[in-house]
């Protein structure tokens, strides 16, 4: 068999394969010998079919299409055999298939072209020597504080108010019932348009004015139990229920029932309360210390995205499309392991109708990461960076013991571990051999355009794509003045 390679964008290999005057003789003779033995044709027993009947009940085009495919089929195979081409992904015929049936005769040689995907070549422009910037993120010391009070606020007793009126902090007990203002210019004359979810009854909220829509707490602050006032709102815009935001609003409320905090003291009795140690002390130590470590992670992780962007732009990629789809079926997956972990019913998520957008939709994120994941092996190949058997086994130990009652399949865990722990080792050695300067947090954040907003929601976002159909649930609670 004769086969001439040619190289193709998209990192495939054309191949233009000539088969034997014989193998197109011995398949075809070998198809009309099993159509024979197979085919039910009134009058004759399976087996005894005459030739020339055979052939005009079937028709010749059926017969040679049956035999082409399979001198497609074994011609790629071989092909590639021949050439010792390590493809991946399925073969494609570039010939017309037509064309071929119009031309194939059984004892002549047949000629047709095929491409097959290769693993792509990696050119590494520069990878030592990068330059780039990342924001370091510093420990914010009130941020212990903070969580303090957020525990301290939800162990805080309610106790009833008297004698005086509502004020901010306060709990108050409301009946109340909204409706939409007219605008300038509507009929007056017709009644006023309920808000949607904008009803209750014996409803507890905290006044604090940023927890609801802009007017509502500072119109029930200075109101006394059992007083009754009509408070006007505003929808803020945007807001989360289109058809209500920047709407003005007027609500009735009647305050039943007034409650104040009453908050227990910040000692080694709240410690134990809210944790599993024994001394307010050793809370803030463990509060510090956790809070310390999510700094310098999120700051080395900073580092890392800032160090990958800059690599990609001195690498050249020509990625197959079968790696592409490949990826993409590994992110949709990964979504919707996620979604059913969370007790999302997938199959009404991913319907045969959004399939094909989020495919489409996460299709430059799949790119990226086929990039990044193909720079940093390369990078590891020429560097001969690897990780031990000694290393892998300690981190699968590690994480055996940490989820002990969970069923975990050990072999995939340990390959999991492997490409963790490669993956880290690459990029250290990537940040010994470049100069990635920190700077203040937010220095580096800009105002992107809105089509790249658009197209960076469309690629990270596929868990609010797959959701899309629950949004009803949330529709009927915007209404409401709550967040």
């Amino acid at each position: 068999m004769k086969v001439t390679q040619e190289k193709l964008p998209a990192s495939q290999i054309g191949l233009e394969i000539e088969i034997t005057p014989e193998i197109t003789k011995q398949t075809y003779e070998q198809v009309i010998r099993n159509l024979a033995s197979s085919a039910n044709i009134p009058g004759f027993r399976k087996g005894k079919v005459p030739r020339q009947i055979l052939l005009q009940r079937l028709g010749i085009t059926r017969v040679k299409a049956t035999a082409l495919e399979e001198l497609i089929q074994d011609g790629i195979e071989q092909a590639v055999k021949q050439e010792a081409i390590a493809a991946i992904g399925q073969p494609q015929l570039r010939s017309s298939f037509e064309d071929l049936i119009n031309n194939y005769e059984p004892g002549k040689p047949l000629t047709f072209s095929a491409a097959v995907d290769v693993e792509p070549e990696v050119n590494l422009v520069q990878y030592t020597g990068l330059q780039a910037q990342a924001e370091e993120i510093k420990y914010e010391v009130s941020k212990v504080e903070e969580v303090l009070e957020k525990e301290r606020q939800e162990l805080a007793t309610l106790i009833p108010v008297e004698g005086r009126a509502a004020q901010i902090g306060d709990v108050a007990v409301v009946d109340f019932k909204g409706v939409l203002v007219k605008a300038e210019g509507e009929d007056e004359t017709t009644e006023p348009e309920p808000i949607p979810g904008g009803e209750a009854t014996d409803f507890q909220i905290e006044l604090q004015e940023d927890k609801f829509i802009p007017g509502f707490v500072s119109g029930i602050v200075g109101m006394n139990p059992g007083e009754t006032k009509e408070i006007a709102a505003q929808f803020p815009d945007p807001y989360a229920s289109e058809e209500l935001a920047g709407k003005a609003a007027l609500f009735t409320v009647t305050v039943k029932e007034l409650k104040e905090k009453e908050l227990p003291e910040f000692n080694d009795d709240f410690a134990q309360e809210v944790s599993d140690f024994e001394t307010l002390e050793e809370l803030r130590t463990s509060l510090e210390e956790r809070y310390q470590k999510e700094a310098q992670d999120k700051t080395k992780t900073n580092q890392h995205e800032a160090l990958l962007t800059e690599l990609l732009k001195h690498v050249e990629i020509d990625l197959p499309t079968t790696l592409i789809e490949q990826e993409v079926d590994a992110m949709l997956t990964q979504t919707a392991m996620r979604l059913s972990q969370q007790g999302l019913d997938i199959r009404k998520l991913f319907t045969q109708d959004i399939i094909p957008q989020l495919r489409e939709r996460s299709r430059t994120e799949a790119i990226e990461r086929l990039k990044r994941s193909l720079s940093l092996r390369e990078v590891g190949k020429r560097e001969s960076i690897e990780v031990t058997p000694q290393e892998i086994q300690a981190k699968v130990t590690e994480l055996l013991q940490q989820y002990s009652e969970q069923d975990i399949d050990e072999e995939r865990l340990r390959s999991a571990v492997e490409n963790e722990l490669l993956t880290e080792k690459i990029i250290d050695w990537l940040l010994e051999h470049s100069s990635v300067e920190l700077v203040p947090e937010g220095s580096l954040s800009t105002t992107e355009t809105e089509a790249e907003t658009e197209t960076a929601d469309e690629v990270t976002e596929l868990d609010a794509v797959a959701a899309t159909p629950e949004t009803d649930q949330t529709s009927t609670e915007t209404a409401a003045p709550t967040e």
